[in-house]
């Protein structure tokens, strides 16, 4: 899966615009060429005087183009610029690009090309929020060319909201550069998962104990969110059943959920029929027998206890479904440095007493943490490690094992 991932011969055209968010373009061109493109830079005046040309040009190892008519126009060098791009991809775009695009004006190199390409093309924007939309009732005429732009079938990478350079706070920051270089890979990656339904449930449940306090689990969700984005970025339809503190996944439908029931009702209502459930959620076990309102004061908990009620197990009831999901992967969190003897046979009872088709057997020395690994359990076969990378990896991994069960 992580080479179906790849952009290994591929040509990339990025155009850069002029803006303080040229200094995070350099970071998209390590990116690219880190999975295998090759990448030439197209960047006018403007964003010259923000970053240097020889700055993406150390990175990408290939020329900058910078005047229309600096290129061999004896050969329509813009003509052959833009026929050997695959994909043309412009970050950051300021206002005054995009009005450009929109409109069909020529007047310089990266607005030449864009006309010129008959390639798929992605535009990441980048200005203030007022320039990104005005407050009502003034209209707003970047939006207004933002539409016309999707609707000639270009690609707009929203921004995103937080700080900006200017110093205000809103919506106008460019696309991180690892999202930009999956709207990439969305376009140009094969896509063998095309057609396919995959649910996903992910992170922590909360069971409230008062209004304040509660059971949990030390789950982040990541590795959940990692293998949701990687499904859908080779076709999917994917759906994700997210825990409280999940991490925001591009491009999914996502079901915000904080207790185990209400992640049992979510699972239950979408699973039915899909290609694949993978529940890499950590539901607790327990909830408190009855939910106590308000808050419980400290000096009425000198001695106390706390009846539970046993949670439902979600992918057995998935697996034992009328409409099961055609293959249904479950996850084990076992303390694997007491020996795998013991997790070994932890694992191999769940899988059978679940019914399910695999089971990622993972540490729980995991949790909260950038990296993980484990073992890959299905029935009739040995198990196989899941050597310990980055979570991001690891999802490629554990997708490329439930595809090829």
């Amino acid at each position: 899966m992580r080479d179906r991932l790849s952009l290994q011969g591929r040509h990339i055209l990025l155009g850069i615009s002029g803006g303080i968010a040229c200094y995070r373009s350099a970071e998209l061109v390590r990116l690219l060429r880190a999975s295998g493109a090759t990448v030439r830079c197209v960047m006018t005046r403007s964003a010259c005087e923000f970053v240097t040309p020889l700055t993406f040009e150390s990175l990408s190892g290939e020329e900058v183009f910078t005047e229309l008519f600096s290129l061999h126009e004896h050969t329509m060098g813009h003509i052959t610029l833009a026929r050997w791009a695959d994909l043309l991809l412009i970050a950051p775009a300021t206002a005054q690009l995009l009005s450009k695009l929109a409109h069909g004006v020529a007047d310089d190199l990266l607005s030449t090309l864009a006309l010129a390409c008959s390639v798929p093309m992605i535009v990441a924007p980048a200005m203030n929020p007022t320039m990104w939309q005005a407050p009502p009732p003034r209209q707003n005429a970047t939006q207004r060319n933002v539409t016309t732009l999707r609707a000639n079938g270009v690609v707009i990478a929203e921004p995103d909201t937080g700080d900006l350079a200017c110093g205000e706070v809103g919506t106008g920051r460019m696309r991180q550069p690892p999202q930009l270089l999956d709207d990439v890979r969305r376009l140009l990656a094969k896509a063998p998962l095309a057609g396919q339904r995959w649910v996903i449930t992910t992170g922590p449940t909360w069971e409230s104990w008062d209004d304040v306090r509660l059971l949990t689990s030390r789950a982040s969700g990541r590795l959940g969110a990692e293998i949701a984005r990687i499904v859908s970025l080779l076709g999917a339809e994917t759906v994700v059943i997210a825990g409280p503190g999940v991490p925001d996944i591009a491009e999914v439908q996502r079901i915000n959920v904080e207790s185990a029931k209400e992640m049992e009702r979510a699972a239950l209502a979408h699973a039915a029929g899909a290609d694949c459930f993978v529940s890499a959620a950590a539901v607790a076990d327990y909830r408190p027998s009855a939910a106590i309102n308000g808050k419980l004061k400290r000096a009425e908990m000198e001695r106390c206890s706390l009846p539970l009620t046993q949670n439902p197990d979600i992918v057995a009831k998935v697996a034992a479904m009328a409409a099961r999901p055609r293959q249904v992967i479950a996850f084990a969190a076992e303390d694997l440095t007491t020996g795998e003897s013991h997790a070994f046979t932890e694992g191999w009872r769940k899988l059978q007493a679940k019914g399910v088709d695999g089971l990622v057997l993972n540490s729980i020395r995991n949790m909260q943490q950038s990296r993980a690994g484990g073992w890959w359990l299905q029935p009739g076969a040995e198990p196989q490690p899941l050597m310990e990378c980055e979570k991001s990896v690891l999802a490629a991994v554990i997708v490329e094992r439930i595809v090829t069960a």
